[in-house]
Parts: structure tokens; C-alpha cells; sequence
């Protein structure tokens, strides 16, 4: 999640990256758009399901955010699926860079929300997930879930 500031919107998540990755660091990331992807954005039609990022030439890009197209932008909306440019220090790009070759990591888009009036997205390092590990985590998460019943039940 993003940070819990005063101003902060969160507009989409990707909940998928939580089950799919073990999340080991995370970083905020400014984007390039143009003005009728950010009033379709403002109006909560983004999607990042699938999405990722990659380092190419230098600069980051997030690829397969699908941002539907405004409804009164007519000729003035993009390709809901075209590479959107990540918003990044150079030292920090190739910080990621380097994590991404050198650690088999992979670079996953969490969350897209409003910070005051700007569009930041919160990425990540990631490490993906075996399928027991998986598992794992579902076991988990459904014996806490169990706990959690019992105790509110002994309460009532």
C-alpha cells in the first residue's frame, strides 16, 4: 500500500502481485500521461492486473496498465495499452536495473493512487513465488482467518 499521508487516494491495486511475489522493496514513481488518461485515472478506470515494469534505453516503463479510455476525449485518447514512461532518478532506474539482472528480481507495479493532485505508482522488487510457496501463504492466511473467527466468536 501506498504511504499513509494526509492527500493520498489510492485509485487501483494489484492484488495479484501479493500472492504471486514476495515483495522485498518498495519505491514510488512519478508517470508520464497525457490529460484524458489522468481524468479516466481520476475516475478509477485503471487496471494493473498483469502489469510490469522494465528498464529499456535508461528510462522505466510500465507495460500493460490498461487505462480505459475517457468517454468525452474522442480523438484525444491514447492506446489504453501503450507503454507509459515511469517517472525516476537515474541513480534509483539503474539501481533497479542492476537488481533485476544481477538478483533474478522482477519489477512489479502494486498500487496507482492520488498524491495531492499527482498520479504516483508504487513499484516493486520482487521475487516470484513457487507454487508451494503459494500454498503456503494460502495456509496461512486461511488458519489466521480461523483464529480470528474463533476469537471474535469466544467474545460475543
Amino acid at each position: 500500500m501506498p504511504p499513509k499521508n494526509d492527500g493520498v487516494k489510492v485509485l487501483a491495486t494489484n492484488r495479484q502481485a501479493y500472492h504471486n511475489y514476495f515483495i522485498q522493496e518498495k519505491f514510488e514513481a512519478g508517470i508520464e500521461l497525457f490529460g484524458t488518461e489522468v481524468k479516466s485515472i481520476r475516475g478509477g478506470h485503471v487496471n494493473l492486473k498483469d502489469a510490469f515494469c522494465a528498464v529499456k534505453s535508461g528510462e522505466l516503463y510500465v507495460y500493460n496498465m490498461h487505462i480505459s479510455p475517457y468517454e468525452q476525449g474522442n480523438v484525444f485518447n491514447k492506446d489504453p495499452m501503450r507503454p507509459k514512461r515511469l517517472l525516476m532518478h537515474k541513480k534509483e532506474i539503474r539501481r533497479l536495473q542492476a537488481g533485476t539482472q544481477q538478483d533474478g528480481l522482477t519489477l512489479v507495479p502494486l498500487s496507482v493512487y492520488l498524491k495531492g493532485s499527482l498520479v504516483k505508482v508504487q513499484i516493486s522488487l520482487a521475487k516470484g513465488k513457487k507454487l508451494y510457496d503459494k500454498r503456503e501463504s494460502d495456509a496461512k492466511r486461511d488458519a489466521d482467518r480461523e483464529i480470528r473467527r474463533t476469537l471474535r466468536e469466544k467474545n460475543n
